[in-house]
């Protein structure tokens, strides 16, 4: 079994799966072409049926299935499979949508002018032969190949334990690269790299970055990423996107069809319509994109979620006396030189041999007519041919083979027109020799007769580069692929954590109940909610004072009455819990973070110096050992500040009274508390006014001017009562023109107008804004700011009645 398995494993590397390095061909392929070529099947001559050249191929060479002969002819005669094609077609040779072709029976083909350079000198003894599978036969074993092959049309297989998958390149560029190496054997990779920049793919598309380029060709392993050819046009109503190229191999048909189904799960918002209008010109796919939609997010997410961008894993493995080889450019080039070095000397030696015989044979010819009088006579006086030639041989010092010649020859060329011809013949031939000779004399000849004929053949067939490079792999980043977007974030005790759209909570007026707004444990309560842009960096701050760094697209977006994931998926926590998130855009040494702790400190540090994220996170405020982070601030370098207790004190004081830290800085006292009170939030003094919220679902908004100015590290002013309205849940600076999102215990969700929440003095209750039932309290609010507001917003009629739903007895 062990035998008989190698044997095979080893048949099917060496004579069915991959490549050979010098032609570039499988056998297949090989006898294909070569089947075409003894038939006469050029590009000069009518074409042929496909099912007759699969009948030769296969009753002479190739005993495996019509099916697998026919495949690989219609695909050697596909624009879009090679990069130069090998057969000419006549009729449905299938398409890029993945259409079959039309049974050969219905199908013509004729051998490419390509192919014929590939066949070209194969009668002159350049290439060795091989019995075919009866030994009826003898085949090529590896065509003489002009073309660079491997590299210009690359190839791929699968074979036992290995496979090859080489990507096309442009001929001209490879072959300008050959006759660069001709001249300078030593050249590096890099210099090789500014003639063959990279793949050069029959569909075009655009390769990004170069790494797995540079990885190719070094190595000859690499993943090179390959993007389809979009543009954006608007027609001043609406915008739609145009594909005009996609990448190599990508079925487009598949590809439409993946869209669709994007764009019916939802993947993809804002597509209206999708139609292919592509046609024997080119291909074109319009997109058609709803009103206000931003066109470049759908398009990179068309590049995130569909083969439009897809990634090309090249393998250079092929054959290399008779052993599986991976290659890097250098060494494929190498080997081709290596192949045509062979072919040119082989063939050298046999125009020379056949030159010198031509000029054997007419130095015999001109001895005799020279010496016409006494050949004739010694011809007519021999009584048989054999007697003739043997006196011929006797008599004027020819040989076996000029003395045939000679009687082989016309009376015409006794005339003296035609003996002049042989004497110029003659000359031809022997100037011929000379040159032949040189060729061969030295490898210098050698390979200046192949840098002549690679020049030839790139003047020939060489075309464009269809496919550009991109300098850079990262031409856009992943925000690009999220639409800049305000979202509104929940996290819970449990350190749970979401994203909703802002329009998933329509407004209500000031004493509504809300809606359910998230599914909590019975043991878990949603305590943060803030709003944020999509392309924010979320600096999570624990309560251990150390901080990690999030993207707010990382986190899931999820329905109204989701739990949410869990933040230690997203985040690398070492078992501690989130108490503090801030969105930031950007990080800047003139502002600054104001970090509060329970226990009243307060310390500023510089942002800049949150600006290198880690993995691990790292430290931002060193803590006293029965002290936790409460709230952190995004603030100036002057101001004023109002820190808030939970039993509603206030204390208004300046920023400049906090002195600037480093990370790691203990921080100093920044207001005097009573017994068993605790600092809940930090607020700073701007908009027009102080909004206070309790557990009990009151609230009020206030003047700044209540407060005056006290000095840090002193107990400030009553804010609110707190006895029968529960303690202070948070406080924030307001605008008459800005929204609240109000969010309770059991994750029920409210939103609701700044204005219609009434402005009182310090010290007073506030006004109920939330209905909650029994048990359940408010964990906080989020400041929905005027700019960002969206008109297409709903408002709830104030008799709004809607039952609420038991968050438990739904679960």
């Amino acid at each position: 079994m062990k035998t008989s398995y190698i044997d095979y494993a080893m048949s099917v590397i060496i004579g069915r799966a991959l490549p050979d390095v010098r032609d570039g061909l499988k056998p297949v392929h090989r006898r294909t072409l070569y089947a075409m070529g003894e038939m006469g099947n050029t590009h000069d001559k009518p074409f042929k049926k496909c099912a007759r050249i699969v009948g030769e191929v296969m009753g002479k060479y190739h005993p495996h299935g019509d099916s697998s002969i026919y495949d690989t002819l219609v695909k050697m005669a596909q624009p879009f499979s090679y990069r130069h094609m090998l057969v000419e077609g006549q009729g449905n040779f299938g398409s890029i949508d993945g259409d079959s072709a039309a049974a050969m029976r219905y199908t013509e083909a004729r051998l490419d002018p390509v192919s014929e350079e590939m066949l070209a000198d194969i009668d002159k003894n350049t290439v060795d032969f091989g019995p075919n599978f009866d030994e009826s036969l003898k085949e090529p074993l590896v065509l003489p190949s002009k073309i660079p092959n491997l590299l210009v049309n690359g190839s791929e297989g699968i074979a036992v334990g290995m496979a090859t998958k080489m990507p096309p390149h442009n001929l001209g560029e490879v072959c300008t690269a050959i006759c660069a190496t001709i001249d300078n054997p030593e050249i590096s990779l890099s210099e090789l790299m500014q003639y063959i920049p990279g793949p050069d793919f029959p569909t075009g598309g655009i390769i990004l970055g170069r790494s797995g380029i540079s990885s190719a060709f070094s190595e000859g392993r690499g993943r090179i990423r390959v993007r389809g050819v979009a543009e954006i046009e608007d027609d001043g109503k609406k915008d739609r996107i145009i594909i005009t190229e996609i990448p190599y191999q990508v079925n487009k048909a598949r590809l439409i069809e993946q869209i669709a189904d994007l764009v019916k799960d939802k993947k993809i918002d804002g597509i209206s319509d999708l139609r292919d209008e592509s046609n024997k010109d080119g291909i074109r796919v319009v997109i058609e994109l709803k009103k206000g939609i931003v066109p470049l997010v759908v398009l990179n997410q068309l590049y995130k979620h569909t083969p439009l961008e897809t990634t090309y894993g090249v393998i250079n493995l092929a054959i290399v006396d008779k052993q599986p080889k991976v290659l890097g450019l250098k060494s494929l080039i190498a080997e081709f030189l290596k192949h045509r070095k062979d072919v040119i000397v082989k063939r050298t030696n046999f125009d020379l041999k056949k030159a010198e015989d031509r000029i054997h044979i007419l130095k015999g010819l001109l001895l005799a007519l020279d010496n016409i009088d006494e050949v004739i006579a010694t011809i007519r006086g021999s009584s048989t041919t054999e007697e003739a030639a043997l006196k011929l041989t006797e008599n004027f010092g020819l040989d076996e083979i000029q003395a045939d010649a000679i009687l082989k020859m016309q009376l015409r060329r006794l005339a003296a027109l035609e003996h002049q011809k042989i004497v110029d013949e003659k000359d031809g031939i022997l100037k011929e020799i000379e040159r032949l000779k040189l060729i061969i004399s030295d490898d210098e000849h050698i390979f200046a007769e192949i840098k002549r004929e690679t020049l030839e053949i790139s003047e020939k067939y060489a075309n464009e580069r269809r496919t550009k490079i991109s300098q850079d792999a990262s031409d856009f980043e992943k925000e690009d692929l999220i639409e800049n977007k305000q979202v509104l974030v929940s996290l819970t005790s449990d350190n749970y954590i979401k994203s909703m759209p802002l329009d998933t909570y329509k407004g209500q007026h000031r004493g509504g109940r809300g809606i359910i707004g998230m599914a909590t444990k019975e043991e878990d309560f949603v305590k943060n909610i803030f709003v944020a842009s999509t392309h924010d960096y979320l600096l999570c701050f624990t309560c251990s004072g150390r901080v990690y760094w999030l993207k707010v697209y990382d986190i899931p977006e999820a329905t109204r009455q989701s739990k949410g994931k869990a933040i230690v998926n997203l985040l690398n926590l070492n078992n501690e819990k989130v108490t503090a998130v801030i969105p930031v855009s950007e990080f800047e040494s003139e502002k600054y973070f104001l970090f509060a702790t329970r226990h009243g400190m307060i310390v500023k540090i510089p942002q800049n110096e949150f600006s290198r994220p880690r993995q691990t996170g790292l430290n931002a405020i060193t803590l006293r050992d029965d002290d936790e982070l409460v709230d952190v601030k995004k603030v100036e370098e002057t101001g004023e500040l109002v820190i808030t207790t939970r039993f509603g004190q206030s204390l208004r004081f300046n920023l400049s009274t906090v002195p600037l830290r480093h990370r790691n800085a203990l921080g100093v006292k920044g207001i005097k508390l009573r017994f068993e009170d605790v600092l809940q939030d930090v607020t700073v003094v701007e908009k027009d006014h102080l909004f206070t919220l309790t557990e009990k679902g009151y609230g009020k908004r206030t003047e700044f001017d209540e407060f005056r100015g006290h000095g840090r590290a002193t107990m400030g002013v009553k804010n609110i009562q707190v006895d029968v309205s529960g303690g202070v849940v948070s406080s924030k600076a307001v605008n008459d023109n800005d929204e609240v999102i109000l969010m309770s215990r059991s994750g029920i969700v409210m939103r609701t107008k700044v204005s219609e929440i009434s402005i009182q003095k310090r010290g007073t209750r506030g006004v109920r804004i939330m209905k909650l039932d029994s048990g359940d309290y408010v964990v906080g609010f989020a400041i929905l700011e005027a700019e960002d507001l969206e008109d297409s917003v709903e408002t709830l009629p104030e008799d709004d009645k809607s039952p609420q739903v038991s968050l438990f007895d739904k679960e």
